[in-house]
């Protein structure tokens, strides 16, 4: 998710077309394109500058709804119904061929990836893997991370492992907690941590951990534009 603030301008972007399977847009102030997954302008008047990101989670619906019960969801435009892609896209997704190919690290095109780039570099988690594991602790280059999985077991956040006032990135645990709704304890400070990353008991309490963007993604995609990207899991 991108800003459409930039050079003093208010951007409208349209669907301008594919490139390598990565959406395109162009805005209608410049004629400007842009990449779907930099936010990175590469052709036209405003070429070299890049979006602003936004941070943003992927989560299901229950999840969201269960954390903003007031929270508004975007309707769909009528006239446009039928242009819509199904609600089973990502399964019929899954089995479309791919125009480029990275068969590294045992992963097929279509696996689905968390892409991560922090401290200078770039890391993908199989999402799959993070789903099974519940709690991943990491590092993206110099950051420590801390990927965790919602209590619906399909959402994941990913949070920058440090808690303020405590040195060093602290050892953090799966637990069914007594705080309603901590998924966390960490042994630094004996807290129970909620999926929004904040301390509901102990020490800790009121404090909340920094969030980390993270983008779901093919492995195809995330590769081709991340091309010096590391992959948890795999043997290096």
């Amino acid at each position: 998710m991108w800003t459409r603030d930039i050079a003093g301008l208010r951007l409208t972007f349209h669907l301008a077309g594919i490139n390598n399977q990565n959406f395109l847009m162009r805005d209608e102030e410049t004629g400007t394109y842009w990449q779907q997954i930099s936010g990175a302008a590469i052709s036209g008047p405003l070429k070299g500058r890049s979006l602003t990101l936004v941070h943003s989670d992927e989560l299901t619906l229950a999840t969201w709804k269960s954390e903003q019960p007031q929270g508004t969801v975007l309707d769909d435009v009528p006239r446009y119904v039928l242009g819509y892609a199904k609600r089973d896209w990502d399964v019929r997704m899954e089995r479309a061929p791919t125009v480029i190919a990275f068969p590294e690290h045992g992963l097929a095109g279509r696996d689905v990836m968390l892409g991560i780039q922090a401290g200078g570099a770039s890391r993908a988690f199989p999402y799959a893997r993070v789903v099974k594991e519940k709690l991943v602790k990491d590092h993206v280059g110099s950051e420590p991370v801390l990927l965790v999985v919602g209590p619906d077991d399909q959402s994941v956040r990913a949070f920058r492992d440090r808690i303020p006032g405590v040195n060093g990135a602290p050892d953090f645990y799966r637990i069914a907690g007594q705080e309603p709704g901590a998924l966390l304890m960490d042994e630094a400070t004996g807290s129970e941590w909620n999926f929004q990353g904040c301390a509901t008991s102990g020490q800790a309490k009121g404090q909340c951990l920094e969030p980390v963007a993270m983008l779901k993604d093919y492995w195809f995609d995330w590769r081709n534009y991340n091309p010096a990207t590391t992959v948890y899991g795999a043997s290096r």
